[in-house]
């Protein structure tokens, strides 16, 4: 099951990266945006609960997906990027295994412990 659900991750990724190369963007500001989601483990800083919060805000596919298609909506590329970059990086990670984080700790994870 894990290997299948780490498969449908990457098969996400791909999608992203797919969706990425219909904007008008050059490449290389996929691979400088890549990892800025990160900036979420930032509220790890003040405490557990807001950093789990604040990481899983910057991880959910729900919310990259709304922010997508709100760039859709009002024709602007630049939200579709953000879109875009949220759920690839979401999908990254969880192929590494990092899911949304519980507020008991960074290392526990929708996915298990890592």
């Amino acid at each position: 099951m894990r290997n299948s659900l780490k498969l449908e991750e990457v098969l996400m990724f791909v999608f992203g990266v797919l969706a990425f190369n219909q904007l008008d963007f050059a490449w290389w500001w996929f691979l400088v945006l890549i990892l800025l989601p990160d900036v979420g483990m930032l509220g790890y800083l003040i405490n557990l609960k807001i950093g789990a919060f604040t990481y899983n805000v910057f991880h959910h596919k729900g919310v990259a997906i709304g922010v997508y298609l709100l760039g859709v909506y009002f024709q602007n590329e630049m939200l579709q990027l953000i879109g875009i970059i949220l759920f690839t990086h979401a999908s990254m990670d969880r192929v590494f295994g990092y899911g949304m984080k519980f507020t008991d700790g960074f290392k526990h994870t929708h996915l298990g412990k890592l």
